[in-house]
């Protein structure tokens, strides 16, 4: 059973930024295929980053504003985020999986909020 906890969302200003964490257990982490996903009110959940064996791969929406990364050692995923917009609203949901794309285990989300 694998055990995925975020943290790091809260309420931040357009153009400002903010770094998402998820920490996994009870996982074989460096084969751990890590994504974040989101999903805003009355939207479809949509892939954020996705980083995995294949590489890393983003949303076109976050593309050059977003990095994702992981540390093996702490068994954690980042999500870094800059100039952030208001359409960057959602609550965003860390996601794994064994193999090559993550989508199988869910953490409990954190929200984001951009607004001034």
């Amino acid at each position: 059973q694998v055990h995925l906890v975020e943290s790091g969302g809260g309420l931040v200003q357009p153009g400002g930024s903010l770094r998402l964490s998820c920490a996994a257990s009870g996982s074989i982490f460096s084969i751990y295929a890590m994504g974040w996903y989101r999903q805003a009110p009355g939207k479809q959940r949509e892939l954020v980053a996705a980083i995995t064996s294949r590489g890393v791969n983003y949303g076109d929406s976050v593309k050059g504003r977003f990095t994702i990364s992981r540390d093996n050692a702490k068994k954690t995923v980042y999500l870094q985020m800059n100039s952030l917009k208001p359409e960057d609203t959602a609550v965003y949901y860390c996601s794994g999986a064994y193999g090559v794309a993550p989508g199988k285990d869910w953490g409990q989300g954190t929200q984001v909020t951009v607004s001034s």
